[in-house]
């Protein structure tokens, strides 16, 4: 039986890792990451999964070592699959795969390359995104794709309501297409490089609100970093911090950041207004309903 070396992480890679086990797939090593103890880890162990099956299973890197690219050179693996694994793999090791190793993208490609795609797509506004299956190279998520499936974004909808999707199409993708990348015959279709884009990783404080751009503008990052990611947020000026998960634009106006009314919470943007629909101050309980706690014409920053 062809044997199968998996990069894997996060909820995507466990739903690729399960997809494989569950199509009765050899899988041989499963590479992961130790989990981050300052990360909220909202999404299912690889590692878990990989050891429920037996299967050996490393958190070391190739910048760890020479031991990972050794043991891949024992397996000599028939297929290597990356699935939101968060470091690049060097082409040295993806050579040792004889049918060719392949990434499992959380975009369509070719935008939305590189970090956080579904995150990135919502903040700007996107109204759909997908996963792409892609050949490796050595360049981040620039090889020929295999193939994609469509994933849409409805107005309200958050990165973690997106990520389910993108979970489910990103199962349906590996099974149409795992006989074929296992015999070789997997299709190669060149990428667009004028339509490429490249987003790099969020960090917590990306999440501040900018009230001097439209409130469409702020809804949207609101949708982006909503639970379970850090959350949007803007600071008051007695020093505590507000942080909003639900909110909607409206019309309004008035200097930006500046509170419009308090119940229902409502901020001046530089193009109408937002108001709060779930908020809480940082050490609080979130909340849905009632006055803000800060008087009109506060300001927040």
């Amino acid at each position: 039986m062809p044997g199968i070396v998996v990069f894997a992480y996060s909820e995507v890679g466990y739903a690729c890792l399960d997809e494989l086990l569950v199509r009765g797939h050899d899988v041989r090593l499963v590479a992961t990451h130790a989990d981050d103890p300052g990360e909220n880890k909202w999404f299912r162990s690889v590692a878990d999964r990989a050891k429920q099956a037996g299967i050996e299973t490393t958190t070391l890197d190739a910048k760890d070592g020479p031991w990972l690219e050794n043991r891949i050179a024992q397996i000599a693996p028939d297929l290597i699959l990356s699935a939101y694994y968060r470091r690049m793999i060097p082409t040295r090791i993806l050579a040792h795969a004889k049918c060719g190793a392949v990434n499992m993208h959380g975009s369509l490609l070719p935008k939305y390359r590189g970090r956080a795609p579904a995150n990135w797509a919502i903040l700007n506004g996107e109204t759909r995104i997908g996963v792409t299956l892609h050949h490796m190279v050595k360049r981040a998520d620039a090889g020929d794709m295999v193939d994609w499936e469509v994933v849409d974004i409805g107005p309200e909808e958050t990165t973690a309501d997106v990520t389910v999707k993108c979970v489910a199409a990103a199962r349906v993708v590996l099974g149409r297409q795992i006989d074929a990348l296992l015999a070789g015959t997997a299709p190669r279709i060149p990428q667009d490089e004028s339509q490429a884009t490249y987003f790099g990783g969020r960090k917590p404080e990306d999440g501040r609100i900018d009230w001097t751009g439209p409130a469409q503008r702020v809804v949207n990052l609101v949708r982006a970093v909503a639970e379970p990611y850090p959350g949007a947020f803007a600071d008051a000026a007695d020093g505590r911090r507000l942080f909003v998960w639900r909110a909607r634009a409206v019309a309004g106006s008035g200097a930006p950041g500046t509170v419009l009314a308090s119940d229902p919470p409502t901020v001046a943007a530089g193009e109408g207004a937002v108001v709060l629909l779930r908020w809480q101050w940082a050490g609080e309980a979130k909340r849905e309903a009632g006055p803000l706690g800060l008087a009109t014409g506060a300001r927040l920053g």
